[in-house]
């Protein structure tokens, strides 16, 4: 864990890097609603052991430090509820102003850390942290060459705001998440930016489709949005 200078105090994250001593091309991974906890921290160590450096933020670390609410082992349907109710007061108060800061704070953090070569990095996310991966892009299109988002709200902020992306993009949404309609107003939104991207619906997921500790978790979808993932790293990251 490491701890990163914002304007609102410190942010409590988590990092996973390879174990070689060597720099490596930077991603910052924002979790699902729920934090960073050991689902997140494999993930991000999955990653890692691809030869990136994994910057994992508490992104409402002004409510204090990782996790923000009592999670039980495993989110079954019946935990959902009560949690949601939780968390959904502070995804609100996360408005897009409040988090514009965060999200330079995190950027800055990671192109600063000697082990992360020079070059652009990547940002990726799940549930809102796809949201907040989406407009960290946006926030900084000249850092960022790849976007990542998985049954993630992504177009939840409106059309106007996915204008300023510029990096390469790749979204897996839920089949609950998004109807076919709902794809194709994204898509054609994406087609009007004109950056490179793919927008697919994952067949059969329900959303949090990613996560191994819910009741949503689909082992085939994530190894499908690792088979998206890192090639779309590998293109858009120097040395990746």
């Amino acid at each position: 864990m490491v701890q990163i200078p914002t304007t609102d105090g410190p942010a409590d994250a988590f990092v996973a890097r390879p174990e070689d001593g060597g720099r490596h091309p930077g991603v910052l991974m924002y979790a699902d609603a729920f934090g960073i906890r050991p689902t997140i921290r494999e993930m991000a160590r999955e990653l890692a052991g691809h030869g990136y450096y994994v910057l994992v933020p508490n992104f409402f670390h002004r409510e204090g430090p990782t996790p923000v609410v009592d999670l039980p082992e495993h989110i079954g349907e019946a935990d959902r509820a009560a949690l949601v109710e939780q968390v959904m007061p502070l995804i609100k108060g996360l408005t897009r102003e409040r988090f514009q800061g965060d999200a330079e704070a995190y950027l800055d953090f990671l192109g600063a850390q000697p082990e992360v070569c020079a070059g652009p990095v990547a940002v990726t996310g799940y549930c809102v942290g796809g949201l907040l991966a989406t407009r960290t892009a946006a926030a900084r299109p000249e850092q960022v060459a790849a976007l990542a988002a998985f049954h993630a709200p992504v177009a939840a902020d409106g059309p106007e705001s996915l204008r300023p992306l510029t990096a390469e993009a790749h979204f897996g949404h839920a089949e609950t998440d998004l109807g076919p309609q709902d794809l194709d107003a994204l898509n054609r939104s994406l087609d009007a930016v004109g950056i490179a991207y793919t927008s697919e619906i994952y067949p059969g997921t329900v959303h949090g489709f990613t996560m191994s500790d819910t009741d949503a978790f689909d082992p085939a979808a994530l190894q499908r949005h690792w088979d998206r993932l890192l090639p779309l790293l590998a293109r858009s990251l120097a040395n990746g």
